[in-house]
Protein backbone atom coordinates (compact mmCIF):
# COMPACT_ATOMS: atom_id res chain seq x y z
CA UNK A 1 0.00 0.00 0.00
CA UNK A 2 3.91 4.69 -2.84
CA UNK A 3 -3.01 5.37 -4.15
CA UNK A 4 -5.02 7.53 -7.78
CA UNK A 5 -5.16 11.41 -14.32
CA UNK A 6 -6.42 13.79 -18.35
CA UNK A 7 -8.30 16.99 -18.89
CA UNK A 8 -6.50 20.15 -19.98
CA UNK A 9 -7.78 23.67 -20.47
CA UNK A 10 -7.88 24.70 -24.12
CA UNK A 11 -8.07 28.30 -25.35
CA UNK A 12 -11.70 28.24 -26.55
CA UNK A 13 -14.05 28.65 -23.58
CA UNK A 14 -16.76 26.40 -24.98
CA UNK A 15 -14.49 23.57 -26.03
CA UNK A 16 -15.26 20.11 -24.75
CA UNK A 17 -12.26 17.81 -24.56
CA UNK A 18 -12.25 14.08 -24.82
CA UNK A 19 -9.10 12.11 -24.06
CA UNK A 20 -8.39 8.56 -25.15
CA UNK A 21 -10.50 7.42 -22.20
CA UNK A 22 -14.24 8.17 -21.95
CA UNK A 23 -13.98 9.28 -18.32
CA UNK A 24 -12.28 12.53 -19.13
CA UNK A 25 -15.15 14.39 -20.73
CA UNK A 26 -15.22 17.75 -19.04
CA UNK A 27 -16.25 21.24 -20.24
CA UNK A 28 -13.47 23.77 -20.37
CA UNK A 29 -15.38 26.23 -18.20
CA UNK A 30 -15.36 23.82 -15.27
CA UNK A 31 -11.66 23.16 -15.66
CA UNK A 32 -10.73 26.82 -15.61
CA UNK A 33 -11.85 27.02 -11.99
CA UNK A 34 -9.83 24.03 -10.87
CA UNK A 35 -6.82 24.35 -8.61
CA UNK A 36 -3.53 24.31 -10.51
CA UNK A 37 -0.64 22.08 -9.53
CA UNK A 38 3.05 22.23 -10.35
CA UNK A 39 5.73 19.63 -10.76
CA UNK A 40 8.71 19.02 -13.01
CA UNK A 41 9.33 16.05 -15.24
CA UNK A 42 11.58 13.43 -13.74
CA UNK A 43 14.72 12.15 -15.39
CA UNK A 44 13.59 8.61 -14.60
CA UNK A 45 12.87 6.93 -17.92
CA UNK A 46 11.01 3.69 -18.64
CA UNK A 47 14.32 2.06 -19.53
CA UNK A 48 15.80 3.04 -16.17
CA UNK A 49 12.85 1.64 -14.27
CA UNK A 50 12.69 -1.69 -16.05
CA UNK A 51 16.46 -2.16 -16.11
CA UNK A 52 16.53 -2.33 -12.32
CA UNK A 53 14.98 -5.76 -12.38
CA UNK A 54 11.81 -7.51 -13.36
CA UNK A 55 8.87 -6.91 -11.08
CA UNK A 56 7.99 -9.58 -8.56
CA UNK A 57 4.88 -11.40 -9.71
CA UNK A 58 2.08 -12.07 -7.26
CA UNK A 59 -0.49 -14.67 -8.23
CA UNK A 60 -3.92 -13.64 -6.93
CA UNK A 61 -6.19 -16.14 -5.22
CA UNK A 62 -9.94 -16.37 -4.73
CA UNK A 63 -9.98 -13.86 -1.88
CA UNK A 64 -7.88 -11.44 -3.91
CA UNK A 65 -10.52 -11.37 -6.64
CA UNK A 66 -13.12 -10.66 -3.98
CA UNK A 67 -11.04 -7.78 -2.57
CA UNK A 68 -10.47 -6.30 -6.04
CA UNK A 69 -14.16 -6.44 -6.95
CA UNK A 70 -15.20 -4.97 -3.61
CA UNK A 71 -12.73 -2.11 -3.92
CA UNK A 72 -13.75 -1.48 -7.51
CA UNK A 73 -17.45 -1.38 -6.57
CA UNK A 74 -16.70 1.32 -3.99
CA UNK A 75 -14.76 3.31 -6.59
CA UNK A 76 -17.65 3.08 -9.02
CA UNK A 77 -20.07 4.45 -6.42
CA UNK A 78 -17.75 7.36 -5.64
CA UNK A 79 -16.95 8.20 -9.27
CA UNK A 80 -20.45 7.57 -10.62
CA UNK A 81 -19.13 5.72 -13.65
CA UNK A 82 -17.60 2.34 -14.45
CA UNK A 83 -14.79 1.48 -16.82
CA UNK A 84 -15.34 -0.95 -19.66
CA UNK A 85 -11.94 -2.47 -18.91
CA UNK A 86 -12.05 -5.66 -16.84
CA UNK A 87 -10.05 -6.37 -13.71
CA UNK A 88 -7.12 -4.30 -12.54
CA UNK A 89 -6.95 -2.19 -15.68
CA UNK A 90 -10.46 -0.94 -15.06
CA UNK A 91 -9.62 -0.15 -11.45
CA UNK A 92 -6.70 2.03 -12.54
CA UNK A 93 -8.93 3.87 -15.00
CA UNK A 94 -11.42 4.52 -12.20
CA UNK A 95 -8.64 5.85 -9.97
CA UNK A 96 -7.68 8.29 -12.73
CA UNK A 97 -11.30 9.37 -13.01
CA UNK A 98 -11.50 9.89 -9.25
CA UNK A 99 -8.61 12.33 -9.37
CA UNK A 100 -9.34 14.08 -12.65
CA UNK A 101 -12.99 14.71 -11.79
CA UNK A 102 -12.19 16.12 -8.35
CA UNK A 103 -12.11 19.85 -7.71
CA UNK A 104 -8.77 19.67 -5.89
CA UNK A 105 -6.21 17.28 -4.43
CA UNK A 106 -7.89 17.67 -1.05
CA UNK A 107 -11.22 16.63 -2.56
CA UNK A 108 -9.55 13.55 -4.09
CA UNK A 109 -8.02 12.62 -0.74
CA UNK A 110 -11.37 12.93 1.06
CA UNK A 111 -13.06 10.75 -1.55
CA UNK A 112 -10.37 8.08 -1.21
CA UNK A 113 -10.73 8.12 2.59
CA UNK A 114 -14.47 7.57 2.21
CA UNK A 115 -13.79 4.57 -0.01
CA UNK A 116 -11.38 3.04 2.51
CA UNK A 117 -13.79 3.64 5.37
CA UNK A 118 -16.66 2.02 3.46
CA UNK A 119 -14.68 -1.23 3.18
CA UNK A 120 -14.92 -1.82 6.95
CA UNK A 121 -17.90 -2.37 9.26
CA UNK A 122 -18.21 0.92 11.19
CA UNK A 123 -18.24 -0.77 14.59
CA UNK A 124 -15.00 -2.61 13.81
CA UNK A 125 -13.10 0.61 13.22
CA UNK A 126 -14.44 2.22 16.38
CA UNK A 127 -13.66 -0.78 18.57
CA UNK A 128 -10.17 -1.14 17.14
CA UNK A 129 -9.38 2.49 17.84
CA UNK A 130 -10.76 2.33 21.38
CA UNK A 131 -9.64 -1.13 22.51
CA UNK A 132 -6.61 -2.16 20.45
CA UNK A 133 -4.81 1.02 19.46
CA UNK A 134 -3.87 2.07 23.04
CA UNK A 135 -2.25 -1.29 23.98
CA UNK A 136 1.50 -1.06 24.62
CA UNK A 137 1.71 2.45 23.25
CA UNK A 138 0.19 1.41 19.94
CA UNK A 139 2.80 -1.23 19.09
CA UNK A 140 0.35 -4.12 19.11
CA UNK A 141 -2.12 -2.34 16.83
CA UNK A 142 0.66 -1.32 14.44
CA UNK A 143 2.03 -4.87 14.18
CA UNK A 144 -1.44 -6.32 13.67
CA UNK A 145 -2.24 -3.93 10.83
CA UNK A 146 1.11 -4.62 9.15
CA UNK A 147 0.37 -8.34 9.04
CA UNK A 148 -3.20 -7.87 7.84
CA UNK A 149 -1.93 -5.53 5.12
CA UNK A 150 0.40 -8.22 3.77
CA UNK A 151 -2.37 -10.82 3.88
CA UNK A 152 -5.06 -8.74 2.19
CA UNK A 153 -3.44 -6.11 -0.05
CA UNK A 154 -0.94 -7.88 -2.30
CA UNK A 155 -3.57 -8.00 -5.06
CA UNK A 156 -3.36 -4.19 -5.10
CA UNK A 157 0.33 -3.54 -4.46
CA UNK A 158 2.12 -6.70 -5.50
CA UNK A 159 4.57 -8.75 -3.45
CA UNK A 160 5.26 -7.33 0.00
CA UNK A 161 6.51 -8.46 3.40
CA UNK A 162 6.53 -7.38 7.04
CA UNK A 163 9.78 -5.76 8.15
CA UNK A 164 11.22 -3.90 11.12
CA UNK A 165 11.04 -0.11 11.33
CA UNK A 166 12.40 2.43 13.78
CA UNK A 167 9.80 4.07 16.00
CA UNK A 168 9.90 7.65 17.32
CA UNK A 169 10.90 6.43 20.82
CA UNK A 170 14.13 4.96 19.47
CA UNK A 171 13.02 1.33 19.53
CA UNK A 172 12.35 -0.98 16.61
CA UNK A 173 9.16 -2.87 15.82
CA UNK A 174 7.98 -5.33 13.19
CA UNK A 175 5.27 -2.92 12.12
CA UNK A 176 6.59 -2.12 8.68
CA UNK A 177 5.50 -3.39 5.28
CA UNK A 178 7.91 -3.27 2.37
CA UNK A 179 6.36 -3.37 -1.09
CA UNK A 180 8.96 -4.65 -3.53
CA UNK A 181 7.46 -3.02 -6.61
CA UNK A 182 4.10 -1.32 -6.25
CA UNK A 183 1.71 -2.52 -8.93
CA UNK A 184 -0.61 0.45 -8.35
CA UNK A 185 2.14 2.96 -9.10
CA UNK A 186 3.57 0.93 -11.96
CA UNK A 187 0.21 0.60 -13.70
CA UNK A 188 -0.92 4.19 -13.14
CA UNK A 189 2.51 5.64 -14.01
CA UNK A 190 1.54 8.78 -12.11
CA UNK A 191 3.01 10.45 -9.03
CA UNK A 192 -0.23 12.38 -8.55
CA UNK A 193 -2.35 9.23 -8.38
CA UNK A 194 0.10 7.62 -5.95
CA UNK A 195 0.09 10.62 -3.62
CA UNK A 196 -3.53 11.75 -3.83
CA UNK A 197 -5.40 8.44 -4.04
CA UNK A 198 -3.06 6.23 -2.01
CA UNK A 199 -0.37 7.76 0.23
CA UNK A 200 -2.19 10.74 1.76
CA UNK A 201 -5.65 9.17 2.18
CA UNK A 202 -4.22 5.92 3.55
CA UNK A 203 -2.13 7.78 6.11
CA UNK A 204 -5.17 9.80 7.18
CA UNK A 205 -7.48 6.78 7.31
CA UNK A 206 -5.35 4.70 9.66
CA UNK A 207 -4.66 7.63 11.98
CA UNK A 208 -8.18 9.07 12.10
CA UNK A 209 -10.28 5.89 12.04
CA UNK A 210 -8.03 3.20 13.55
CA UNK A 211 -5.84 5.27 15.83
CA UNK A 212 -2.57 4.12 14.24
CA UNK A 213 -0.18 6.66 12.72
CA UNK A 214 1.32 5.69 9.38
CA UNK A 215 4.11 7.01 7.21
CA UNK A 216 4.28 5.81 3.62
CA UNK A 217 7.50 6.35 1.67
CA UNK A 218 7.09 5.57 -2.04
CA UNK A 219 10.24 5.35 -4.13
CA UNK A 220 9.56 6.71 -7.61
CA UNK A 221 12.82 5.35 -9.01
CA UNK A 222 12.27 1.64 -8.40
CA UNK A 223 8.52 1.69 -7.54
CA UNK A 224 9.06 0.21 -4.09
CA UNK A 225 7.22 1.55 -1.06
CA UNK A 226 7.88 1.41 2.68
CA UNK A 227 4.95 1.47 5.10
CA UNK A 228 5.81 2.46 8.66
CA UNK A 229 2.88 1.79 10.99
CA UNK A 230 3.40 3.54 14.31
CA UNK A 231 5.31 6.42 12.73
CA UNK A 232 3.62 9.76 12.11
CA UNK A 233 4.14 11.45 8.73
CA UNK A 234 5.90 14.83 8.61
CA UNK A 235 4.05 18.03 7.94
CA UNK A 236 3.21 18.42 4.23
CA UNK A 237 5.79 21.18 3.80
CA UNK A 238 8.48 18.84 5.16
CA UNK A 239 7.47 15.73 3.22
CA UNK A 240 9.92 15.29 0.36
CA UNK A 241 7.58 12.82 -1.34
CA UNK A 242 5.12 15.63 -2.02
CA UNK A 243 7.85 17.50 -3.89
CA UNK A 244 8.59 14.67 -6.30
CA UNK A 245 8.54 15.47 -10.04
CA UNK A 246 6.43 13.75 -12.66
CA UNK A 247 7.61 10.49 -14.15
CA UNK A 248 8.74 10.54 -17.76
CA UNK A 249 6.22 7.77 -18.40
CA UNK A 250 3.34 9.77 -16.90
CA UNK A 251 0.41 9.65 -19.36
CA UNK A 252 -0.66 13.16 -18.34
CA UNK A 253 2.70 14.70 -19.21
CA UNK A 254 2.82 12.80 -22.49
CA UNK A 255 -0.69 13.90 -23.44
CA UNK A 256 0.19 17.51 -22.73
CA UNK A 257 3.12 17.22 -25.12
CA UNK A 258 0.78 15.97 -27.85
CA UNK A 259 -1.98 18.53 -27.34
CA UNK A 260 -0.12 21.70 -26.48
CA UNK A 261 3.32 21.71 -28.00
CA UNK A 262 3.74 25.45 -27.50
CA UNK A 263 3.43 25.44 -23.69
CA UNK A 264 5.75 24.55 -20.85
CA UNK A 265 5.28 20.78 -20.68
CA UNK A 266 7.48 20.64 -17.60
CA UNK A 267 4.45 21.54 -15.52
CA UNK A 268 2.02 18.80 -14.50
CA UNK A 269 -1.53 19.76 -13.52
CA UNK A 270 -1.99 17.06 -10.91
CA UNK A 271 1.25 15.85 -9.30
Amino acid sequence: MKMTPLALTLPAPQTVMVSSSPIYLLPTSSLQNRTSFRAFCSSVSPETIHSEGSKAEYKPGILDHFFLNSFRDKLVKEVGWDSEKPGYGGLIELAKALMMNSRSNSHTKDAAVRILKSLFPPLLLELYKILIAPIDGGRVAAMMIARVTVLTCQWLMGTCKVNSVDLPDGTSCNSGVFVERCKYLEESKCVGICINTCKLPTQSFFKDYMGVPLLMEPNFCDYSCQFKFGVSPPLPENDDTLKEPCLDVCPIANKRREIRRNVDVMKCPKA
